[in-house]
């Protein structure tokens, strides 16, 4: 596309991708010519293969997570594609090589912009779909699970929201160690959760979580509990821990009362959130310990990565695809997700 100013003549590129120009339900994302981002020093410019959508996504549309640029904006946290360019200083990666990144936002687009050192080589053997499932959901759970957690053989492993794309990343890492699972999720995914690895599923619908696992372990509780949802969840996970028990938070999901945001209903969750008293917990040997790994240094992570990419490797670890959407059915990813009806990871394919 051109433009004439005068005698002068300026080129610039165009690409589709989504735009939330206010908050609110899912409808309010567009799809959209924008202009194609400018590299700048050692960024990266990727022509997107894959997009994961995440439930951050969700709550940076309704506009209650804090991470995400004021509209108007391009959504998305993560990505797979072909560097198309390459900025002044990397070294490292060069045009045509494949790629998996995590992106502060901008992924649901056809292009994006990458800062070089959150991209890392596909590796031979992943596809673009498995690649755009693995940074965010594996790098959380490796994070929780291996580098704070230490989870090790026989120890037992709550999962809430086991059948998500974080659950199914931890549910196979607890696998390698040999960690006993328990897995929170409804009972119509049970048969998945059984195939995927979790002996002990638990009903959140119908079933009260905290008796119920204190029932099938003889009261004694469990060792690490993964907990996104938050609210009096977060309670009622601590109160389940053993001795030296590790309680990792991770998402707030309670939060989220419909497809737009209601602060009015959302209040109530927010109160629920328990405040823990250091004291009882050096009595009680017990940890919370929170994980956001948007906020990790970027140096943190290719040591993870390395050792996710060795278990991909080996056939260890395999990022479970639940549906793909095309670009321009974003609104109706996201009301997926709302729903809760995903066994895994949503994508959008540009």
């Amino acid at each position: 596309m051109s433009a004439r100013v005068s005698n002068f003549e300026f080129r610039f590129s165009t690409m589709k991708a989504i735009v939330i120009s206010k908050s609110g339900p899912p409808e309010v994302m567009k799809l959209a010519d924008v202009s194609e981002p400018e590299v700048g020093a050692k960024e990266i410019l990727v022509g997107v293969k894959a997009a994961g959508i995440n439930f951050a996504d969700l709550f940076a549309r309704q506009g209650l997570y804090p991470d995400a640029p004021k509209p108007p904006f391009t959504p998305g946290l993560e990505i797979s594609g072909v560097i198309e360019k390459v900025g002044a200083g990397v070294r490292e990666l060069k045009e045509g090589e494949r790629v998996m990144a995590i992106v502060r936002s901008g992924g649901y687009a056809e292009k994006a912009r990458v800062a070089a050192s959150q991209a890392v080589p596909v590796p031979e053997g992943m596809d673009f779909q498995q690649a755009a499932a693995l940074p965010i959901n594996y790098l959380t759970a490796y994070h929780m699970l291996v580098y704070m957690g230490n989870v090790r053989r026989g120890e037992r492993v709550l999962i809430h929201a086991a059948a998500g794309g974080v659950g199914i990343a931890a549910i196979q890492l607890c696998k390698i160690a040999g960690a006993e699972i328990y897995g929170t999720a409804s009972a119509a995914k049970f048969d998945f959760l059984r195939a995927q690895g979790v002996q002990y599923p638990i009903d959140y619908r119908t079933q009260d979580f905290e008796e119920e696992v204190r029932r099938l372990t003889e009261g004694e509780g469990v060792d690490i509990v993964l907990d996104a949802v938050g609210g009096e969840s977060f309670q009622k996970s601590y109160n389940l821990l053993r001795p030296a028990g590790r309680l990792m938070i991770f998402g707030f999901s309670a939060a989220m009362t419909g497809l737009d945001r209601s602060y009015l209903k959302a209040a109530p969750r927010f109160l629920r959130i328990p405040k823990f008293d250091p004291l009882q917990m050096m009595r009680e040997n017990r940890a919370v310990i929170g994980v956001h790994i948007g906020r990790l240094k970027p140096e943190t992570l290719p040591e993870e990565y390395v050792a996710l990419l060795q278990h991909f490797a080996a056939g260890r670890i395999r990022p479970y695809i639940d549906r793909t959407f095309p670009l321009d059915q974003a609104p109706a990813a996201h009301l997926y997700l709302h729903e809760r009806k995903n066994l895994g990871k949503v994508l959008l394919i540009p």
